[in-house]
Formats: C-alpha cells, structure tokens, sequence
C-alpha cells in the first residue's frame, strides 16, 4: 500500500470511528499525539553566530519547559527539536527537509540568518508550515505569498533609518559602510546605501568583510585610511568583532552604528573597551534592564526552569523566549485539535499579545510582522549601556 493510500483510510477510519485524525495515525506522524506536540528549530549552534544560536534555544526551552510544567497546551507537552545549521543555509535547508519527511515536526521556530530562512521558504509555503520567528530582519523576505511565516523583527531597512537618522542628527559626514560578504549583508548594504543617498551624505566607501573574519585587521587598516566621520555596521556574529577590535586600535574615536544583530550578547564582553562610542538599533527591550516588565517575566521563567545565569541577560535568549511565547498563543489559538492550517490561523489571528512594555500583533494579511519597535543603544566602555 502506498503513503498516500494509507493516509486516505487512515483518514476514513478516522472519520468513521470519530476520533481525531491524529489519534488513529501517531505512528505515521510522530510530530502530534494527544500527548505531545513537537516543535522544529535548525539554528547555528557552532559557526560564527554559534552562541547566539544556544542562547535562543535556551529561551525557547525555558518558555515550553514552564507551559509544560503547568500541563502543557490543552494536555500536550510542548518538545522542541533542534539540529545545528553552522549558519549554513544548505545545512538548514537539509535539516528542515529531514524533520518534515520523517513527519517529526508539526511547525518550525526561529529559523536564524537570512540566507537560511530564504532556503527553506520554498518548503514552509509548499508544505504549509507555520514558521515563527525567523531571526532576519531582510525586506526581501517579506512578501504577501510567504502566509506561513511569522516575523517578529521589524525590518533591517527600518533599522537602517533610524541609525542614520541618528547619524544626520548628529551632524557626521564621511559615512563609510562595512558589511558582511553574504547575502544578510549585501541586502543591507542597499538598504544602507539608499538611505544615505536619500540624505546626500558623503560616502568614504563600502567595504566587504569576510563571514569569518579573517580579513578584520585589513579591513580596518582600509577604512580607518579612508578617515570616515562615522562608520555603519552591517555585519554581526564573530566578524563584527574581528574588525571592531582592529578598527578601534587604528581609530579610536570613530562613531560606530550597526543593526539589532551586529553585536550578539556573547560577543559583548569580547569587545570590551571597544563598545565606547557603539550606537546599535536594538528591536526588543534591553534584556539586563529590570525596568522592563517583558524582560523580569523573561527573567523569572528562565529561573524558574534552571537555565544558566548567562541566558538570562542575553538578547539572544529573550528573542527565544518571545518566540516561543508567540508559538504557544498561536497553539492555544489554534484548539484541541490542531492542524497546521489551524495554526496558522490562530498566529494570524494574534492582534494584541501583551508582555507589559512589549506587544506583539499581526495585521489581516501577510507579509505578518509582530512589532514594528526600534530603540536606539549608545555604549560606553566595557559594553556598559549609557542611553
């Protein structure tokens, strides 16, 4: 018999008996039970964005370890399963092809970089696989056709132009543009280089830095020679502190402005005194700020689930925890008897989901983006925050 015979009677009986379709067919699908419900996630846990990547498993793990604690969604515990990616699209893209044919996933969870999310996109919409959380904020990714995926993030263009608004307020020219030799930080640099043409600000040029960073010094010594007024990031992971590290020697006092993603918490502390004069667009509330009422609930469910003290300052975590948070809403939303277009609809449907002093909500129809917040980070040495 085949797959697609076996599923129709399964089907039938289904139909006949009365029960739920999962329940006669568990051993086909092992990514629904009555018991569990399991979630997909391929992310970088090694490679240059490898502890960024950990960081958001451990707030993912931390918000499902908490709802299931209290039982679950509708009596289902909540499991995640996770593969690394390296932050290599053709890895992520084997990685999710992998969990779907073997039916061992019912939806998928920050999928993280640009490059991985537009690889596995085809799949999501073929498939219909409500995705949430895809930690990129490329325009480019944003389309009425992609229904399945659930963004958080506003857009790196719109984070673009509230950093050289910043730089425009400032009064700085020279404005020289670094960027990552990918297709995260090609994307970017556009977005970077219209928004700089819009204000007709003079350029000191755009330069490519390897995904690696071994060229971090070189580049350094190339800018730096360029004296820029003012230097914008499009970059992140270990590059971006590669060639922060080495323009900081050679330039100390150069203004430096990059995306919410240029400097993960991991790399924070490698910086040290090199984050002073650092402007950084941040698109979630400070996660070391006990101000915040969605960072202290951040906090206390990581404590209450015994994740390491680190996590529970990362930026990285909280992004997790929050997608995770909004996964969950779009469960519940979605009934007893979930299916994934029952899923999608229930994530679409989440207009207001209040943490406090941050609110997640999808408009009527796609592209679905939660939020469309910017704040703006300005460092002092040793990554201390002074605004």
């Amino acid at each position: 018999m085949s797959r697609r015979q076996f599923l129709l009677r399964a089907t039938q009986m289904a139909a006949a008996s009365g029960l739920p379709l999962w329940a006669q067919t568990s051993h086909a699908d092992e990514s629904l039970s009555a018991r569990h419900l399991t979630l997909g996630c391929s992310i970088a846990l090694s490679g240059p964005l490898g502890a960024a990547g950990t960081e958001q498993v451990a707030g993912m793990k931390a918000a499902f370890a908490e709802v299931n604690q209290a039982g679950g969604v509708f009596g289902r515990e909540i499991r995640l399963e996770v593969k690394d990616d390296a932050y290599v699209a053709a890895r992520t893209l084997q990685n999710i092809t992998a969990m779907v044919e073997a039916q061992s996933v019912f939806a998928l969870i920050s999928p993280l970089g640009t490059a991985n999310t537009a690889a596995i996109l085809p799949l999501v919409e073929g498939r219909g696989i409500p995705t949430v959380g895809p930690v990129t904020g490329a325009t480019s990714l944003r389309s009425a056709e992609h229904r399945n995926v659930f963004f958080l993030r506003p857009s790196y263009r719109d984070e673009t132009q509230r950093l050289v608004r910043q730089i425009t307020e400032m009064g700085l020219k020279r404005i020289a543009v670094v960027y990552l030799d990918n297709p995260f930080g090609k994307e970017v640099l556009k977005d970077m280089g219209q928004a700089l043409d819009d204000i007709k600000a003079e350029r000191a040029g755009e330069f490519a830095l390897a995904l690696d960073g071994r060229n971090g010094a070189e580049l350094a010594d190339k800018v730096a020679a360029e004296r820029p007024g003012a230097v914008l990031l499009a970059t992140t992971g270990t590059a971006n502190t590669a060639f922060v590290l080495a323009f900081r020697a050679k330039a100390p006092g150069v203004p430096l402005a990059g995306l919410s993603v240029a400097v993960v918490s991991s790399e924070m502390p490698k910086l040290a005194t090199a984050t002073r004069g650092l402007a950084l667009a941040q698109v979630f509330p400070d996660a070391n700020s006990q101000k915040s009422v969605v960072v202290r609930k951040f906090q206390s469910s990581l404590k209450a689930t015994g994740a390491a003290a680190a996590y529970q300052q990362s930026g990285s975590a909280l992004e997790g925890w929050l997608n995770a948070q909004v996964m969950l809403e779009g469960l519940r939303n979605a009934g007893r008897e979930p299916t994934r277009e029952r899923l999608r609809a229930g994530l679409a449907g989440i207009r207001s989901l209040s943490f406090g002093d941050f609110t997640v909500g999808f408009g009527t129809k796609a592209p679905y983006v939660g939020s469309d917040a910017i704040y703006l980070a300005i460092y002092a040495e040793n990554g201390r925050r002074i605004s």
